[in-house]
């Protein structure tokens, strides 16, 4: 027994042993960038059963790598659902981003929510921070460009196109029935050569058959890729694994890096193949594009100074044709993550390739304007359906007839890259969300109005929408940008107040405040309210002091004045005219002003606000006094009942 269990112990240890070597292996060449032959290793070793952090990172990493998102996202998960005190902050924006590669937008969130709380300066946490509804930023931009597939992809990888003259030049690693193939072990595929298509073949069937290699001097053994042509066709640059004049250059890691390259065209062939002197051993230089005065170069590199992964750089060409020192685009542009494949169009938009803004997956294409400065820079994710939740680069297009192409790895494969035309339908444009917001209060008084209704229209005044104020007065709306339109408020027993607006063709927010004044202003001390609601005479009947129906319009009014503005004080003061005793029209005056009040109290008036008294006919307001021939209008004149306003506050 005791033979069986050390014999089952040392079989263990073997086994345990041999594992451990093939993921020292596999270590090996992850570390040397040979993805394809570790990712193999470590896959059979989780086939195994065996497990741990550092053995799920690296397999994720390797998927990731390669653009295998999706077995990425699996591994992703493992580490994070069973080893998470091992999880680094890269892995969470890692996993989602391979999320996003499988449309699980939801979760992806969660996973840069959490990659925000750990690493919150990052700049793509911050910049997916910003922007939480990206998503919908970016279906904003659906249908910018129409996007269909070449007729001249090899089933073998096919990018990074370029327009030379009526020639579309494009890197590819497809088979040209050799009998030797150097594979590279990044993907496990041929390396790549510059081949060369007329444009009127990119669309016909069996197109492949017309791609041709661009030249033989300028193809290598090794990487050629992502060409760019000087005005004049006669100067281009292109990217090339460190390999010059026979020599394969590797780092002290033993790793190959990419270079720039400049070839001239001399004497009917290209030649004079010369590195660019910003070049080094120790970091890559990739991907060149030009300004459309051909007085910069914009680059992809990981050179020292490098925010993320690959930064975009430029230096400018000087008249002698030396270069400036590289200059980084700057934190606005570049992230943590990879920013590659520049490219500069005529309209001076820098379109370029990205995994650190927020995107729909894998590499995303984005737009700016290198002429915009300060605020003004804004990073725009093109949409679909030029992006796609896999790789999509190598953005290219001639602004005067809106075509173009892009290279892409959203075939069934999902592996492979292929190049895509594409027309452009209408300019991408920042999502652009204006509230027009404010509330509604008395002019007066300052008073926040509750039940007010706040309408939108047009400037057709077709009604858009309307809205009844709550307790707090307010009202929103959200209007389309760069428009024009109509403000309206109202209330019952207010005066319509309107006002127009224009929105700007940039997210904002407008503020209007809606002043509404009470159809009858409120009066101040000293006037009169009858003259304010031109009052009819309150008449009594001859000898009386009773309130007569008609009467009780009148004071109607008065009462709805003071129900209104209930601070008002006023002192009613009654009148008569000189025809009878002045004792008693002083008497008879006294008695109807005491009914006014009266009737007004009855009504629901505090008594405290109310005074007056009668004055017979010691007012007179023409010369109808004693002994003097009045007509009945003119003595009708004096009979009359005055309501001044005291205090109002």
């Amino acid at each position: 027994m005791k033979k069986i269990t050390l014999f089952i112990f040392l079989l263990t240890a073997f086994f345990g042993y041999a594992q451990e070597k093939k993921i020292e292996r596999a270590t090996k060449r992850f570390n040397q960038y040979d993805y394809v032959n570790s990712q193999e290793i470590y896959q059979k070793v989780v086939d195994k059963g065996y497990e741990s952090g550092d053995l799920f990172k690296r397999l994720a990493d390797s998927y990731y790598l390669n653009a295998k998102y999706e077995e990425a996202a699996t591994y992703y998960g493992k580490l994070i659902e069973q080893f998470p005190e091992e999880v680094e902050p890269e892995v969470y924006f890692r996993y989602a981003t391979s999320l996003r590669a499988t449309k699980d937008y939801a979760l992806s969130d969660k996973m840069m929510a959490r990659f925000y709380d750990l690493g919150e300066d990052d700049t793509r946490a911050v910049l997916f921070r910003k922007a939480p509804d990206y998503l919908r930023e970016i279906e904003k931009q659906k249908g910018a460009y129409d996007v269909s597939i070449t007729q001249i992809n090899s089933g073998y990888s096919d990018f990074g196109s370029a327009l030379y003259k009526d020639k579309l030049i494009f890197a590819s690693n497809r088979d040209t029935g050799g009998y030797t193939k150097r594979i590279h072990k990044w993907n496990g595929q041929p390396f790549l050569n510059l081949y060369q298509v007329d444009t009127s073949k990119v669309g016909q069937d069996g197109g492949t058959k017309f791609a041709k290699p661009f030249s033989a001097n300028l193809n290598t053994q090794y990487h050629e890729s992502s060409p760019v042509f000087a005005k004049g066709d006669s100067v281009m640059y292109f990217t090339r694994n460190n390999y010059s004049n026979g020599i394969f250059s590797k780092d002290s890691t033993g790793t190959n890096k990419l270079k720039l390259y400049r070839a001239s065209y001399k004497n009917g062939a290209w030649g004079g193949v010369k590195e660019l002197p910003f070049n080094s051993d120790n970091y890559t230089v990739a991907h060149p594009a030009l300004s459309p005065d051909g007085k910069k170069l914009y680059f992809s590199s990981d050179m020292p100074g490098t925010l993320g992964q690959a930064d975009l750089w430029y230096v400018v060409i000087n008249d002698d044709g030396t270069y400036g020192e590289p200059v980084n685009l700057g934190n606005r542009i570049n992230t943590e993550g990879r920013e590659s494949f520049p490219y500069v169009s005529a309209a001076n938009d820098l379109f370029f390739a990205s995994n650190g803004h927020p995107g729909l997956g894998g590499l995303d294409i984005f737009l700016t304007n290198l002429d915009a400065t300060g605020e003004d820079v804004t990073i725009l994710n093109i949409g679909e359906p030029a992006n796609t939740s896999k790789d999509d680069f190598a953005f290219i297009i001639d602004s005067e007839t809106k075509t173009g192409f892009l290279s892409s790895n959203r075939g069934k494969s999902g592996i492979d890259d292929d190049i895509y035309m594409i027309r452009q339908l209408r300019r991408p444009e920042p999502l652009c969300e204006i509230l027009l917001s404010g509330n509604v209060t008395d002019k007066n008084t300052e008073e926040l109005l509750k039940g007010a209704t706040v309408a939108l229209y047009d400037d057709k005044n077709n009604l858009i929408e309307s809205i009844v104020t709550g307790r707090k007065a307010t009202f929103g709306f959200e209007p389309e940008c760069d428009a024009k339109y109509l403000l309206r408020g109202s209330k019952d027993g207010y005066t319509t107040v309107e006002k127009r607006v224009s929105t700007p063709n940039l997210s904002g927010e407008i503020q209007e405040f809606l002043q509404l004044e009470r159809a009858v202003q409120i009066a101040k001390p000293g006037d009169d309210i009858a003259k304010i609601l031109n009052l009819n005479p309150i008449y009594f009947d001859f000898d009386k002091f009773y309130i007569r129906p008609d009467a009780e319009i009148e004071l109607a009014k008065v009462l709805v004045y003071m129900e209104t503005y209930p601070s008002v004080r006023i002192d009613v003061r009654s009148h008569t005219d000189s025809r009878g005793n002045d004792e008693y029209n002083r008497t008879l005056s006294q008695n109807r002003n005491v009914s006014t009040r009266d009737w007004l109290i009855a009504k629901g008036i505090n008594p405290s606000r109310l005074s007056g008294r009668g004055y017979g006919e010691s007012q007179l307001v023409n010369e109808c006094s004693n002994g003097v021939q009045c007509s009945e209008e003119q003595h009708q004149l004096n009979r009359r009942s005055e309501f001044i306003v005291l205090s109002n506050n």
